[in-house]
């Protein structure tokens, strides 16, 4: 096999949640841990970190990850979903795993997974799990895919463990309150291991400390700490306003990191949130893709991301808004709309994936809420849409879905986006 061969039969021979949703998701630990006894126990040879979360893992994870190479750690990071090329999901020192790399785990390990029929997140993990243990990396940053106690990241020992906030999102799955959410997000707290809780809400805040008592894990309420100023204050490359509570959960929880004996000065943090995106190649987060007409993206794609999205949207100067829109079909999709602004022209269109809700529909909703605008089959005939009609005083935003934004990404260069 060649790598797209390779992707074909990873995309079509084991659930993709990122494609069809819930009929790939496969709680319990089972698969994991036979795929991680086969290979070795790989996660075992290097330090690891976790991080969960409702919104604001990514970020994080890539900052954290940022911050560690500053300081001259050879660093694995794993997260998801991809946006435009499945490597990115795997890194070491911000370069993707090879394609290669890709094509011989799955043509060498197939015989030993096919059998046991895992989801296409337990496989990958397996795979980041192994390829971090071959390149001998010193830490590896963990991002949870999707809850946290039945995640398959959580059979890792890590050295902290954080959890940026909770919101209602995949509720089929995590439970529809808040508490209920924060008990599965909570399920990667460790016997021990410092938990550092980026934001709470009266719901959550009982959950964590319960279960941070029960395991007795040391545990820091980023909104509480009392931040020294040890490391300055670091200007933040990512600038959306929710990344100022990312920030700030970061700082929380970099003491504790140097209480574990790495070696993290103030250059290293200063470097590391000043230059996220080149040094581990984060995208779609408050993007910013051309100006006159300024065009930004953004992955948020729940009440919780969206709420700060239309902040920001309110406080961004321009002549006129032009929003680029589309959303899945399992997410809370009036609660989405309803913070939306109502003094923008709309392009509703759906992403190239199964989950993806059609556009007429959306439309549909949107009205409902106040919202007017076309329908578009596709994101690059919206994008095309919109910067027809904008001004170069205007802002064109495009997003309500990580899969629009990958959509945008993958037709950076044939739109014109520089």
């Amino acid at each position: 096999m060649n790598y797209q061969d390779t992707l074909d039969y990873l995309f079509n021979s084991v659930p993709m949640f990122q494609q069809v949703g819930g009929s790939a998701y496969k709680a319990g630990l089972d698969t994991t841990r036979l795929l991680d006894e086969h290979l070795g126990h790989p996660h075992r040879k290097y330090r690891t970190l976790h991080v969960a979360g409702t919104n604001g893992k990514g970020s994080c994870s890539h900052t954290l990850a940022a911050t560690l190479q500053a300081a001259g750690y050879k660093t694995g990071l794993y997260t998801s979903p991809h946006l435009v090329d499945f490597r990115e999901r795997i890194r070491v020192n911000g370069k993707p795993v090879p394609q290669e790399y890709v094509t011989r785990f799955v043509e060498e390990e197939r015989a030993f997974f096919e059998p046991l029929h895992p989801s296409f997140f337990e496989l990958t993990t397996a795979m980041a799990f192994q390829y971090f243990a071959d390149e001998a990396v010193d830490v590896a940053v963990i991002e949870v895919g999707l809850g946290g106690r039945l995640d398959c990241t959580n059979i890792i020992r890590p050295d902290l463990c954080i959890i940026t906030n909770i919101s209602l999102d995949h509720t089929q799955f995590l439970g529809h309150t808040l508490a209920a959410i924060a008990h599965e997000k909570a399920g990667i707290i460790k016997p021990g291991i410092p938990v550092v809780i980026g934001e709470t809400t009266p719901e959550t805040r009982p959950v964590f400390l319960a279960k941070a008592q029960e395991e007795g894990a040391p545990i820091r309420f980023a909104e509480e700490y009392d931040y020294d100023g040890r490391y300055g204050e670091p200007d933040f490359e990512l600038k959306g306003l929710y990344q100022k509570k990312n920030q700030r959960t970061l700082l929380a929880a970099l003491p504790w990191l140097e209480d574990a004996g790495y070696g993290i000065d103030a250059r290293a943090v200063h470097e590391g949130f000043a230059h996220v995106v080149e040094l581990t190649g984060l995208a779609g987060r408050w993007q910013k893709l051309q100006e006159k007409p300024t065009v930004i993206c953004d992955t948020g794609h729940n009440v919780g991301g969206i709420s700060y999205v239309a902040e920001q949207l309110a406080k961004t100067p321009c002549r006129q808004l032009h929003i680029v829109m589309g959303m899945v079909n399992d997410k809370d999709i009036d609660g989405v709309l309803a913070l939306m602004p109502r003094q923008a022209d709309y392009y509703f269109t759906k992403a190239s994936v199964k989950r993806a809700l059609d556009e007429t529909a959306l439309a549909r909703k949107a009205r409902l809420a106040g919202l007017h605008g076309d329908c578009y089959p596709d994101v690059p005939a919206a994008v095309r849409a919109a910067k027809e009609k904008a001004s170069p005083e205007d802002l064109i935003f495009v997003g309500g879905s990580s899969f629009i934004v990958a959509d945008l990404l993958a037709n950076r260069d044939a739109l014109n986006l520089h």
